[in-house]
């Protein structure tokens, strides 16, 4: 399969092109090195999770996270990291997440897709921890250990507001089917207890969302809509950049405080014992 037809079938693939211009290198993960904010003349590295119809690998033929895709996500972010160290620079990444699961499959399993994932990990730990503003811009499904691999460890995190678009362990259906109750009864549920939510404005309350971009067509989005987007990224790369407490920023929100704040009183007690032994 050609990169033309795996550009026009998923969001990922769509902003992807929206960004970055009509050429991409790969298949299943695709990138691309393009301005991104014309005022300061920067360029970025811009990646994508997407659909590849002829993958070796049955289960990870749609945008999800499996084999191929977790290694070559660490490539793409690595070379980046190499380039940029010899000429000096570090170009802001930009992880567009479009992804629905992870590849599960008796030989993921066996291959080490833990091993996959966990590389694509390091490479986004290190590319921010060596100096690359890292920025996820979710566009569709942020799901399970995809969106872990693929964007968790960015600087900042936005979001479209737009249908289709989450951040969850497991999906709506198999969520509904793991507690035994109906979807419905799964979203009632959602709009009492905050991470059990599916909207993207539920997230944005745990503290864990820099911005949530409203009024975007996300399916197919205008040159108004590409140009908002690339002008928050740009904006969130120089916070980044100015923010040296990398991602503590995540528990220190007024959202932060109060949806989370068990988490941020485990969190405080771990390091005590930590600190006294």
């Amino acid at each position: 399969m050609n990169d033309k037809t795996n550009l026009a079938t998923s969001r990922g693939a769509t902003w992807l092109r929206a960004l970055a211009g009509q050429h991409a290198a790969g298949t299943c993960v695709q990138f691309a090195d393009a301005p991104l904010d014309g005022a300061h003349g920067e360029s970025a590295r811009f990646i994508t999770v997407a659909p590849d119809a002829e993958n070796r690998f049955p289960r990870a033929r749609d945008n999800v996270v499996g084999l191929e895709q977790g290694w070559r996500l660490a490539q793409a972010v690595r070379d980046a990291i190499a380039e940029d160290t010899a000429s000096g620079t570090r170009r802001p990444i930009v992880a567009i997440v479009d992804v629905k699961s992870q590849a599960y499959g008796y030989r993921e399993e066996m291959l080490g897709i833990h091993l996959a994932c966990a590389a694509a990990v390091d490479a986004y730990a290190s590319a921010r921890l060596a100096g690359h503003p890292v920025v996820a811009l979710i566009v569709g499904p942020a799901m399970s250990g995809a969106f872990l691999a693929h964007g968790y460890q960015a600087n900042r995190i936005v979001a479209l507001d737009a249908p289709g678009t989450m951040v969850h362990a497991m999906g709506k259906e198999a969520a509904a089917r793991v507690t035994r109750r109906s979807v419905e009864d799964l979203d009632a549920l959602g709009e009492k207890i905050v991470p059990m939510s599916y909207s993207m404005a539920s997230f944005a309350k745990l503290g864990l969302l820099d911005e949530l971009i409203e009024g975007v067509n996300a399916d197919a989005p205008s040159d108004a809509d590409i140009a908002r987007v690339r002008d928050v990224i740009a904006r969130k790369v120089r916070e980044a950049r100015d923010d040296k407490s990398g991602m503590a920023h995540r528990l220190q929100g007024e959202s932060a405080q109060r949806t989370r704040a068990a988490s941020i009183e485990v969190r405080k007690r771990l390091a005590q014992q930590w600190d006294a032994s």
